[in-house]
């Protein structure tokens, strides 16, 4: 009796091949066409934060897109040593997410990459804050 693995391979690659060109089919787009460009801008308020904008042309129509960057966390003064590493003598992973800026730079702040944030290491990342 002969191997079927050629004719199950040649069958399989067949069925895929085809299965892609099917998902690949363009479906045209439901929403309503986009405001034009300069409509969108001159709504804008003057003291906005930059933004970054694209325009793409879709079979339905112009789309612009607009981005801005979210604000920074609002923190506060950074805690004491011995408050975040709760008397001990490291800041732990958990320690620090009581500290959103320090959890947010964790890896940097731990120089020797021991999992863990020394005194030194900590006074070190305050200053370079």
């Amino acid at each position: 009796m002969k191997s079927r693995k050629p004719l199950l391979t040649v069958v399989t690659a067949s069925a895929l091949l085809f299965a892609g060109s099917l998902l690949a089919q363009d479906t045209p787009a439901t929403s309503p066409p986009a405001e034009p460009a300069a409509a969108t801008s001159a709504a804008a308020p003057a003291t906005a934060t930059p933004t970054a904008t694209a325009t793409l042309n879709t079979p339905s129509g112009e789309l612009v897109v607009h981005s801005v960057m979210p604000p920074p966390p609002e923190a506060g003064p950074a805690p004491d040593f011995k408050q975040l590493s709760g008397g001990g003598k490291y800041i732990t992973e958990d320690q620090a997410a009581a500290y959103p800026l320090l959890a947010n730079d964790f890896l940097y702040a731990d120089h020797n990459r021991d999992g863990r944030i020394s005194k030194s290491e900590y006074e070190h990342w305050l200053s370079n804050k």
